[in-house]
């Protein structure tokens, strides 16, 4: 596939500025084979890595889409927990976050998010992400003027230009120092019962 990409592009890897890789969060299993595939492409074609939030890239999707220039991302962490992080896009097409990514219960999306809101004096938002369909009353309590996007995922092509302006800032890695974020510190799992 990559083969293909880059045919079509009429590019060879080692012409490219950098590779940019979805960090997470998201899937545990997923998020490390995409970043191990674009660190195993990188090491050998000798390019930096920019790794790219999948909630802010889920932000820019709704940008493209809805020209909301404030994105509330949230995405099942499973759990009873999801993935959360809120987004402003500025007049350059770069964004800063207004709520920093984190993972947190449902019920505490609403007092957490709209302290910061309010601190920021902000006003509509676009939501993206898969947690508004599992937890539909989670919108309306947050007692803001929210408009859905439609945006359920991360789309790659959407990572390039949060991928352009992190290069602009200087904020590419070399490979071996690429990594992920779960934002989960630890994860208990159980065994099942008859199970060694």
């Amino acid at each position: 596939m990559v083969d293909s990409v880059l045919a079509e592009a009429q590019l060879t890897l080692t012409q490219l500025d950098a590779l940019v890789f979805g960090r997470g969060p998201g899937s545990f299993t997923g998020v490390r084979i995409g970043v191990g595939i674009a660190q195993g492409l990188a090491f050998g074609a000798d390019l930096p890595m920019v790794g790219v939030s999948t909630l802010a890239a889920m932000a820019q999707r709704a940008y493209n889409l809805t020209q909301s220039a404030q994105v509330l991302s949230a995405i099942d962490a499973r759990m009873n927990e999801i993935y959360v992080g809120g987004f402003h896009c500025l007049e350059n097409g770069d964004w800063v976050t207004i709520q920093e990514e984190a993972v947190l219960a449902p019920e505490l999306l609403i007092q957490v998010f709209s302290e910061r809101v309010q601190a920021f004096s902000m006003g509509a938002w676009s939501i993206a992400g898969t947690v508004w369909k599992a937890y539909p009353e989670l919108a309306s309590q947050l007692h803001l003027q929210i408009s859905d996007s439609g945006v359920l995922y991360p789309e790659a092509q959407d990572m390039l230009v949060l991928a352009y302006h992190a290069l602009a800032r200087g904020e590419e890695v070399n490979a071996e120092h690429a990594s992920s974020v779960y934002l989960r510190d630890t994860v208990t799992w159980k065994k099942l019962p008859n199970r060694k």
